[in-house]
């Protein structure tokens, strides 16, 4: 059985970060989804992608930070890891939304 490093970092981070927040922070409380019908899914995706693009700078930034020696490598790890994970969602809806565009296409009229 093969361990991605990617999966091993996000679980190192999640694990680290349930330990730093106590145990008061261990159950998170549930809030409910907006459901109020005011944002569209233009609205929506548009925010996931700004959010995308935050988390690979994030990530870009951590890096070089490192490379001057002002980061410690923990931290540099789990941006870059989570900047290649968002980057790998970015690739999978793009592949979906192309194969659908082209199913569409192809569909006789």
């Amino acid at each position: 059985m093969a361990v991605l490093p990617a999966a091993a970092a996000a679980a190192y981070q999640s694990i680290a970060q349930m330990g730093a927040a106590g145990p008061a922070a261990a159950a998170p409380a549930i809030v409910p989804a907006d459901i109020s019908g005011a944002g569209s899914f233009s609205n929506f995706l548009s925010d996931a992608v700004k959010d995308s693009i935050g988390t690979i700078k994030q990530g870009e930034k951590m890096a070089t930070k490192q490379l001057a020696g002002q980061a410690d490598i923990v931290d540099v790890v789990n941006a870059v890891n989570s900047a290649e994970i968002t980057l790998d969602t970015v690739v999978a809806v793009r592949d979906k939304v192309v194969a659908a565009y082209q199913s569409i296409m192809n569909m006789p009229i």
